[in-house]
């Protein structure tokens, strides 16, 4: 499965560095100018700490990369964390980097779009912008890990949202809620 991975910069980067070293999949990463600082605040890397995990990075900049063109084929796109500006962007059909262009050409071409939105209260504005990627065929995915198994520290919520996301993804079958009763 090739899955192409934007990183805005809302808050959530250690979501993006788990699921980046967790997903054994053929990865393309793409990073905004927020989120290279997000990563160093948050994290205290660079995108450089990030290269063993992906095949490829591309500029955010670059609207020649080929994942800017619906000709050439990935399986899912995955935005993590997404920025409200960023879907905002994407529910308006705007392509103005390769973060957005990357959407528009998930969107059109009907491939896996999966938009990880890390903000809260979400505005009324910002629901409708969900609600019409939602049926344009965008999956809406909060960053809002599952509490039923009572993680212990920071680190299962993390990986239980990673888990979730791979299990939405196709990937892998995640841990449901009582799942071992139907085993």
């Amino acid at each position: 499965m090739r899955i192409v991975v934007g990183i805005t910069g809302s808050s959530g980067a250690i979501y993006a560095q788990r699921f980046l070293k967790t997903c054994g999949e053929e990865k393309f990463l793409v990073v905004s100018k927020w989120g290279k600082v997000l990563l160093k605040d948050e994290l205290g890397i660079t995108t450089k700490e990030l290269q063993p995990y992906v095949r490829r990075e591309f500029s955010d900049d670059d609207l020649t990369a080929p994942i800017a063109s619906g000709s050439n084929r990935f399986d899912a796109y995955v935005v993590l964390p997404c920025s409200t500006s960023t879907l905002g962007k994407i529910a308006s059909g705007m392509g103005d980097s390769l973060i957005t262009r990357t959407a528009q050409v998930a969107l059109k071409e009907r491939y896996k779009l999966i938009l990880c939105l890390r903000e809260t209260p979400l505005s009324t504005i910002s629901l409708e912008q969900c609600a019409r990627l939602s049926r344009d065929g965008a999956i809406v995915m909060p960053i809002s890990p599952p509490l039923y198994f009572v993680p212990k520290s920071v680190e299962e919520y993390v990986d239980a949202f990673v888990d979730k996301l791979l299990g939405v993804l196709g990937v892998r079958q995640s841990k449901g809620w009582r799942s071992e009763e139907l085993a």
